[in-house]
C-alpha cells in the first residue's frame, strides 16, 4: 500500500486514483461534475496533493462538523504580499500570521485553522483568478472572497538587467540562474504556466538552491547574488531598487470565513484599507491596482 508522502505534489489521473482509492473512471466522474480540486496545464488533468487533502477533509466534516468546533482563530494564512504585509504591521498584530502558499491557506481555511486566506491562484483551464479553486476546496463553506488587488508579476532582475531578460523564453538561453517559489505558491502555478505558454521545460532551467518562501525572499536571492532572476510582483523589485521585466497581471484575493468577517481583526484590515494612507502606500510601492478593493468575487451559496 502506498503511503501519502509516496505521492508527488502536482498528481495525474492515474496517481489520484490510486491516492484516493477508487478507479480512474470515478475521477473522470468527479471532474465531469467539477467536484474535485484539479488544473489543467498544456492539455493535462492534475491534482494539487495539497488541495485534494483539503477537500478530503472538507468532505469528511459531515453534519456541520467541518473543521475545529467554534470560532476560527484570527489567524491570517495563504500567500505573502508586500502590500498586506505592511498594512498588518500598521495595524500592530492584530490578526497572528501563517506564511505559506496560496494552496496552503485554502487547506487551513477547509481544516478551519486560520480565518481569512490570501491567494492568487490562475486556473490552467479558463485562466480564472482564484474562484474555481475556491469552489473546489471551500465547496459550500461559509465563506466570501474578496478582491484585494491586481498586481504586476514579471521577472526581477539585477539593477539595468544585464542578461538582457523579455520574456520566460530567454532564461534557457541566457542561462539565468532561476531562484523559484515553492511548490502551490501562486507564484510558481504562473511561471509553469508561462513556461508552458513558452513552450519551455523548466527541466532546461537552471535552478538555484531550495524554493523560497514570499515574493520578497525571490528580490533577496537576486540582491544578494544567489540568482539572477525569479518571479514576483513589481513591488519588490521596486523596494530593492531591483530591475523588472513585467510578464502577467494577477488579481489577489483574500478568502474570509464568513463569521470571522465582522470580528474586529478582520474590520480593522479592511477599514485601514480604504484609507488615503493606504492608497498612498499602494502607489508608492509600484505595481498595484487597488481600484476594486473590497468587491465580492465569490461568495458561498
Amino acid at each position: 500500500m502506498d503511503a501519502a508522502n509516496d505521492f508527488p505534489d502536482m498528481m495525474d489521473t492515474h496517481q489520484v486514483a490510486r491516492y484516493l482509492r477508487i478507479k480512474e473512471r470515478k475521477v473522470y466522474e468527479l471532474l465531469k461534475d467539477r467536484r474535485i480540486p484539479c488544473t489543467r496545464v498544456t492539455g493535462k488533468w492534475l491534482f494539487p496533493k495539497v488541495e485534494i487533502d483539503a477537500w478530503l477533509k472538507r468532505n469528511s466534516a459531515a453534519a456541520g462538523q467541518a473543521g475545529r468546533p467554534g470560532p476560527v482563530p484570527m489567524v491570517l494564512a495563504g500567500s505573502h504580499d508586500p502590500l498586506l504585509e505592511w498594512c498588518l504591521r500598521e495595524l500592530g498584530g492584530t490578526l497572528a500570521v501563517l506564511s505559506g502558499s496560496s494552496s496552503d491557506g485554502l487547506a487551513r481555511l477547509a481544516a478551519g485553522e486560520a480565518a481569512l486566506a490570501g491567494l492568487h491562484l490562475v486556473d490552467g483551464e479558463s485562466g480564472e483568478f482564484n474562484v474555481p479553486q475556491v469552489r473546489q476546496v471551500l465547496g459550500e463553506r461559509n465563506m466570501v472572497m474578496i478582491e484585494w488587488a491586481w498586481r504586476q508579476q514579471g521577472l526581477v532582475v539585477a539593477s539595468g538587467n544585464p542578461l538582457g531578460l523579455t520574456s520566460v523564453a530567454d532564461l534557457a538561453r541566457a542561462k539565468a540562474r532561476v531562484v523559484l517559489r515553492q511548490d502551490g505558491a501562486g507564484s510558481r502555478v504562473l511561471f509553469e504556466r508561462l513556461l508552458a505558454e513558452a513552450g519551455v521545460s523548466e527541466a532546461l532551467l537552471t535552478t538555484v538552491s531550495a524554493p523560497v518562501r514570499s515574493e520578497t525572499d525571490v528580490g533577496l536571492a537576486i540582491l544578494e547574488g544567489a540568482a539572477d532572476t525569479g518571479l514576483a510582483v513589481a513591488s519588490v523589485a521596486k523596494s530593492l531598487k531591483l530591475g523588472f521585466v513585467p510578464l502577467s497581471r494577477e488579481r489577489f484575493d483574500l478568502v474570509i470565513d464568513r463569521q470571522a468577517y465582522f470580528e474586529p481583526p478582520v474590520q480593522a484590515l479592511l477599514a485601514f484599507a480604504r484609507t488615503r494612507e493606504f492608497a498612498a502606500r499602494a502607489e508608492a510601492l509600484g505595481g498595484y491596482d487597488i481600484t476594486g478593493l473590497g468587491a465580492i468575487r465569490w461568495n458561498a451559496p
